[in-house]
């Protein structure tokens, strides 16, 4: 049999604090306090990304306008489709060094608002998507002292916008989803370079609204994908293109996933040397439909 996800909600929180002695407990065992290491790096850390040398990527979109941070040497980002300045002498990125407390500007050329990537075997950091002039490409930056960061036009044949990416045992990452894309890919390409069909995300987009959007992504012990999408999920076998299962609604069926704006973990797998290891994914959060 195939090992199982068990769904669990706000309830599995409220079980684990039952399960205390008391909040004094909880509350006498964190010792610790807050120290400011920068007043600003000049940007907002929309997005933000550990690297293997301990530096931290951090990136923000690009048409709100400049941001508070120049870029070095008088550099200057010349962009005549973006939709605030065209012409920008502003960083909308930058590493920080944990470390030293400092950080450097990096260059981003498209908009980078409400993307997705992840972070591949060699270490490299994989970015896709976005808004506007950032739908179709592809971001990459690798660890080290002067990299910044390198894109690639129209590496992508879907347009990407909120979607989700999972690194996969093969190296490569799965890109799922995003507004009006009921379909996933690949990077890097391999023989199959275009878009397949994920007729679960047409399912699950509420028309108007959509609550698909970022849809929660685990690989699963067996090799399968758990895909959890709105108010419901399936176990997906991304090689064959094929649901393995389909899994029941939520109670109460209230959406969870973007623009609702829940959020999911895979909790730390137990019995490692069992004959059947059981996954067990933990959705918190969300909004009722029409919220936003």
């Amino acid at each position: 049999a195939l090992p199982s996800f068990i769904f669990s909600t706000f309830l599995l929180l409220q079980l684990l604090f039952a399960s205390l002695p008391s909040h004094r407990t909880l509350t006498s065992a964190v010792d610790g306090s807050w120290q400011i290491l920068q007043k600003s790096i000049g940007i907002s850390a929309m997005h933000m990304q550990l690297l293997r040398n301990d530096r931290v990527i951090m990136f923000d979109r690009t048409d709100f306008g400049p941001s508070n941070l120049s870029l070095p040497n008088g550099k200057c980002r010349n962009d005549p489709t973006d939709t605030a300045l065209q012409v920008d002498c502003t960083a909308h990125s930058v590493e920080y060094d944990v470390f030293a407390n400092k950080f450097r500007a990096l260059t981003v050329q498209t908009d980078v608002w409400c993307s997705s990537g992840a972070i591949m075997p060699e270490g490299n950091l994989f970015q896709t998507g976005c808004f506007n002039d950032g739908e179709r490409r592809v971001r990459v930056f690798s660890p080290c002292r002067t990299c910044d960061w390198n894109e690639i036009p129209n590496g992508l044949p879907a347009k990407r916008w909120y979607a989700s990416n999972h690194i996969l045992p093969d190296g490569r990452q799965i890109i799922i989803g995003g507004r009006g894309q009921f379909n996933y890919e690949f990077i890097p390409k391999n023989i199959v370079a275009n878009k397949i069909n994920l007729p679960f995300l047409s399912e699950t987009n509420d028309k108007g609204i959509e609550n698909n959007l970022y849809p929660f992504v685990f690989l699963n012990v067996d090799g399968n994908l758990f895909i959890f999408a709105n108010n419901r999920a399936i176990l997906f076998d991304y090689v064959n293109n094929i649901v393995v299962k389909k899994y029941p609604m939520i109670p109460g069926g209230e959406p969870r996933s973007y623009p609702s704006t829940g959020s999911a973990v895979l909790l730390p797998l137990k019995n490692l040397k069992a004959a059947a290891i059981e996954a067990e994914v933990l959705v918190c959060g969300g909004a009722p439909k029409g919220s936003y």
